[in-house]
């Protein structure tokens, strides 16, 4: 494994470092140490590497990741993993606003809380919170799962499109044109399948499935109050 000292290298040299890994590349097992919540950590990484941040990173940790696994053995900032596109990204604490924002795909992990607006206009993504997510989380959701072990906060999936939530806990209220849909079989072995890759000890059967109801799809003036 490969070490980079924040305490001691500019964190413009580390991610240049990190993102001048290409393809199969040997250099495959990084740790960050010192992280002490810097900024943009990891960051535009497009490359089957594994990288280990040692401590609590601040705003943007592993942004646009490609094909990486980055593992934060803290907690996050907001935004962590924006954008994605592939691989994984992995929170041991807790995450605050916007995680998985914008997410095309890949697979982010929070084992602990996360803040408000997680997976916003998330479209693609999956994202697993072992714990709590804050309100108006999954806004305009496009695609993918949001799944969630614990409680939900105000609005949920507001303005949602057609990405999946399932919250094992309690909602404490449901956005605009999001509603409670049927767990049906396929719906439980997607589930379970995201379980099991994220880690989590839950099982399927606890969840409850919230989508959108489609009636904002298009402008309607009996539904004007709504938009």
């Amino acid at each position: 494994m490969q070490s980079i000292d924040l305490a001691t290298q500019p964190l413009r040299e580390m991610n240049a470092t990190l993102q001048a890994q290409k393809g199969q590349t040997n250099a495959t097992q990084w740790e960050i140490l010192n992280p002490r919540g810097s900024h943009a950590i990891a960051v535009g990484l497009d490359a089957p590497i594994e990288v280990t941040v040692r401590g609590s990173t601040g705003y943007y940790c592993a942004g646009m990741n490609k094909q990486a696994t980055v593992h934060v053995t803290g907690s996050a900032g907001p935004g962590v993993a924006e954008n994605m596109m592939s691989g994984t990204v992995i929170i041991d604490g807790d995450a605050s606003q916007y995680a998985g924002a914008t997410g095309r795909g890949g697979l982010l992990v929070v084992k602990g809380n996360a803040a408000s607006r997680c997976g916003i206009s998330m479209k693609g993504i999956d994202i697993v919170v072992y714990g709590n997510i804050g309100h108006m989380s999954a806004f305009m959701g496009q695609a993918g799962n949001l799944v969630v072990c614990g409680d939900a906060g105000e609005a949920l999936g507001d303005s949602l499109y057609e990405a999946r939530l399932f919250v094992r806990g309690s909602v404490k209220s449901l956005g605009a044109d999001c509603i409670e849909k049927e767990m049906r079989p396929e719906h439980l072995e997607i589930l379970r399948d995201l379980l099991a890759r994220a880690g989590a000890a839950a099982k399927p059967e606890e969840f409850r499935r919230y989508g959108s109801a489609r009636k904002l799809y298009n402008f309607d003036i009996d539904n004007a109050a709504a938009y």
